[in-house]
């Protein structure tokens, strides 16, 4: 089906996802969306404490560890022997600081969460991703991290972390756009999440519409793009 402009999947029955960040706000909601689609659904969460979306095949992963993502990425493959998703959603940020400020613990963490941890996703996945052509990584980024969209206003580690977040999708779709892998990043807005909290302008539902819409994208579909409300912004 055509939505946008773009070319989807109708269903995803069948088709293998993973997420990262599963347990709850977005990351939950994107899990949830791709369960009702057809899809099998990994969802990632740091602790084994943290409940998953119900459908969902909950799995331990901190993104910061890489032994999860390796022993993530393995399970996968023995058990069904294909991935066609990867939504890189984890993350972390703190906005209340300048760089001179910000503690280098902060710094470390968020860099670690945000930029390493989706580097290291993709050193472990991209094989699967790329055994079936159209193979999608959705890495859900931020307006904040938009060298288009001015840097002030505190929240350093954050904002670099995003627009390098922004570099390893620009970086996939230049390596491997050609052998079929679709990767695009994705602002979902500010969203009423916990990390965004209670004042934010838009729900969580809201907030998981255009990860779940990049999720479904057909072989062949735009890549290599940075998103929101289903339209293409700047870097």
């Amino acid at each position: 089906m055509t939505e946008d402009g773009v070319e989807l999947h109708e269903s995803l029955d069948g088709q293998v996802a993973l997420v990262t960040g599963a347990n709850r706000g977005i990351g939950a909601e994107v899990a949830r969306r791709l369960v009702d689609l057809g899809a099998t659904v990994y969802a990632g969460s740091r602790s084994r404490e943290n409940e998953t979306p119900e459908g969902t095949e909950r799995v331990l992963l901190d993104v910061t560890q890489e032994g999860d993502v390796e022993a993530v990425v393995d399970g996968i493959h023995g058990e069904v022997g294909r991935l066609d998703v990867l939504v890189n959603n984890a993350g972390v940020g703190e906005f209340d600081e300048d760089i001179v400020a910000e503690p280098t613990a902060r710094i470390d963490r968020t860099l670690a969460v945000n930029l390493r941890g989706p580097m290291l996703l993709c050193k472990h996945a991209v094989p699967l991703l790329l055994a079936r052509e159209g193979g999608r990584v959705v890495n859900v980024s931020s307006g904040m991290g938009a060298l288009g969209e001015g840097m002030d206003g505190g929240a350093p580690s954050y904002r670099v972390s995003k627009t390098g977040l922004n570099g390893l999708t620009a970086y996939l779709h230049g390596e491997y756009g050609e052998r079929g892998l679709v990767a695009n990043s994705v602002c979902p807005g500010w969203v009423r999440t916990e990390m965004g909290g209670e004042g934010a302008a838009r729900s969580v539902a809201e907030g998981a519409e255009t990860p779940v819409w990049l999720a479904r994208f057909a072989p062949g579909s735009p890549g290599g793009a940075f998103w929101r409300r289903k339209e293409r912004i700047d870097w």
